[in-house]
């Protein structure tokens, strides 16, 4: 096959053309960077050959820009750089980028459960399926939020003091709040006890206070 056009594209392309039709689009350093140029020939070898190392330094690219931005787990930056690269080439970038030290999925781990536990307030099982979702290792996750040492039923009194104090005036309110907390990954009985700990219930028949959310 002969090269007998290369035209410019978005995104740093460049169009390939063989023997006078569109071939394929290639990352432009890595054509410059390769002995190809026009008028050429190109096996089919070296042409799939070709499109594996743009493919792969377009995904490294991806992940410089992604971890640019944000810290991400060596899951989630494949994911995110396979939805323009193969699968492969994604694999090998965040495989890249954990030998270089741009991603550790350890240290990233610790950071992202102290934002959903102290900062979010998320419950420990939300937090550990937030965890898991970003591929974290389960032993790994236990163990961070072991040492983390968080009482739920104290985080769960923070909350009602700090947030919903005012949203537990009538029956509608409080069924509101028992959804926010359900949302954050509490259980019934653990917002059930936090209620009823959060306000004590007399001994009287007249002005005892019962919850009936559920």
């Amino acid at each position: 096959m002969r090269i007998t056009g290369i035209e410019p594209r978005r995104k740093s392309l460049r169009a390939l053309y063989l023997d006078g039709e569109f071939a394929v689009n290639v990352d432009e350093q890595t054509l410059l960077c390769s002995p190809y140029r026009l008028g050429m020939e190109i096996s089919d070898e070296e042409l799939q050959e070709l499109l594996r190392q743009s493919d792969g330094r377009r995904a490294r690219e991806k992940a410089m820009y992604l971890l640019a931005h944000r810290d991400h787990s060596k899951k989630e930056l494949v994911d995110k750089i396979k939805r323009t690269s193969s699968e492969e080439a994604a694999t090998e970038a965040a495989h890249r980028m954990e030998e270089i030290g741009l991603i550790n999925d350890e240290d990233y781990a610790r950071r992202y459960a102290k934002e959903l536990i102290v900062r979010r307030r998320f419950s420990q099982s939300r937090t550990e399926y937030e965890l898991l979702q970003k591929g974290i290792d389960r032993e790994l996750i236990h163990e961070i939020i072991e040492e983390m040492d968080i009482d739920p039923a104290e985080q769960l009194r923070d909350l009602l003091e700090r947030k919903y104090a005012r949203g537990l005036g009538d029956e509608k309110s409080r069924r509101r709040t028992v959804a926010a907390l359900q949302r954050l990954g509490y259980r019934w009985e653990e917002i059930r006890r936090a209620l009823e700990e959060y306000t004590p219930q007399s001994g009287g028949e007249d002005d005892s206070e019962t919850w009936h959310i559920g």
